[in-house]
């Protein structure tokens, strides 16, 4: 079994094995949570935290969003592509899938971070891919729809959720 870093740098190099690893070891839930975690913290560092809810409401967000895509892309993968897999299998995977989000941390440097940040971006989805794929075991091409609806469905859910406690806490000012 291979170490958290490993799985880490394993997740975000495309190892298959390593989201076949991860799928299966029921006890890597707690490493996932622990990606999403780092990520999130590597994003406030660098400035690119969830606007408006600092470092605290950043992490939150990741975690909040972490499990609504998961939840997402299980049902859509299960429902319209006969996938199979359960909520702990794409937690873990989607978990890991989120790795290379790390390098969120140099978000703060002029033009590398702007740069950066669109390529980390496309990198997590093209995990998300990968990881989604293992956990459902089925083809790319069902993923790469499972993974394209699911972001989707989390950016309507992440801009209602912003909306609407923006509007709350603009209200409180």
């Amino acid at each position: 079994m291979a170490s958290f870093t490993e799985r880490m740098i394993g997740a975000a190099t495309l190892n298959v094995a390593t989201y076949e690893e991860v799928e299966h070891d029921t006890t890597a839930t707690g490493q996932a949570a622990g990606v999403v975690a780092l990520v999130a913290l590597a994003g406030a560092i660098g400035g690119f935290g969830e606007a408006g809810y600092g470092v605290i409401g950043g992490i939150v967000w990741s975690f909040l969003g972490w499990f609504i895509w998961s939840a997402v892309t299980l049902f859509i993968g299960t429902k319209v592509f006969d996938g199979t897999a359960d909520m702990g299998e794409m937690l873990r995977t989607l978990g890991f899938a989120q790795a290379v989000g790390v390098l969120k941390v140099v978000g703060f440097v002029p033009l590398l971070g702007w740069i950066a940040s669109i390529v980390v971006g496309i990198w997590m989805l093209v995990c998300g891919v990968v990881a989604v794929r293992q956990a459902l075991d089925f083809t790319t091409g069902k993923a790469i729809g499972t993974v394209i609806i699911g972001w989707l469905v989390l950016m309507v859910v992440g801009g209602l959720v912003y909306g609407l406690t923006a509007g709350l806490l603009g209200g409180l000012g």
